[in-house]
């Protein structure tokens, strides 16, 4: 069986094809040239399977249809339910969450089927407890890395965008919202596993994933499993159910 998943977010849209539980071949394009998917896919071995999960909006789903349709299946667009794949939501309303979160949650699950704080760390950083049978308890939603740098430059007189280092005890001012940023994001996961272990009997890891993952691994306490591509690996999942 050979599945052809696709993440479409708003920075990237990843792909990778999946065969005999492993990937044959992965790859991405720029979210803002998702039509060049179809070019991007030239060669690839036909799927079985197309799964997609799109949170970038119309363009992205128009060229996803288009880089799709030479394998002559109508491709399985993810919305999150009320239940799939061993994981219960208890969203209000399940529909309103993001597939890619949804797929995030099915791959820890599948994983490691034990309490986790799901992190994608990307444009946003979702944040995501899961409890050892399977129950999605509920989430946030923080600004990225970027999206927080940015939006000091943009709206401040004096908080000019620059690189900076993240340090315990900053001395200048790009170090200072590096490092601002990155306690951010840390504490934000921090705070969930704050949560959940007072809400169950055992110690929940965190499985993180996203493009700002590295930087914020270090900081990160406790056990901490790093699974790049996290929603392609739920994704999969979905398809062979």
């Amino acid at each position: 069986m050979r599945v052809l998943a696709i993440d479409a977010g708003n920075t990237r849209v990843k792909w990778g094809l999946s065969e005999a539980g492993a990937w044959a071949c992965q790859g991405w394009v720029a979210t803002p040239e998702s039509g060049a998917l179809a070019q991007a896919l030239d060669g690839v071995a036909a799927a079985d399977r197309v799964v997609v999960s799109n949170v970038a909006g119309a363009a992205a789903h128009a060229a996803i249809a288009q880089a799709v349709a030479r394998y002559g299946i109508a491709p399985r667009w993810l919305a999150a339910t009320s239940e799939l794949c061993g994981v219960k939501s208890s969203y209000a309303q399940p529909g309103q969450l993001g597939s890619d979160r949804w797929a995030a949650l099915i791959a820890a699950r599948h994983l490691y089927a034990a309490p986790c704080v799901v992190v994608n760390a990307g444009t946003t950083m979702t944040v995501d407890a899961l409890s050892g049978d399977g129950l999605f308890l509920g989430g946030c939603i923080v600004a990225g890395l970027t999206l927080m740098q940015d939006a000091l430059a943009r709206n401040t007189a004096q908080l000019a965008r620059a690189d900076g280092r993240f340090l315990y005890f900053p001395d200048n001012t790009a170090d200072a919202i590096m490092s601002g940023a990155i306690n951010a994001l840390a504490g934000a996961v921090d705070r969930m596993l704050g949560y959940m272990r007072e809400a169950a009997d055992d110690e929940p890891l965190v499985v993180l994933s996203g493009g700002a993952a590295d930087v914020l691994e270090p900081q990160l306490r406790g056990r901490v499993e790093r699974i790049d591509n996290l929603v392609l690996e739920g994704l999969v999942q979905v398809a062979l159910q």
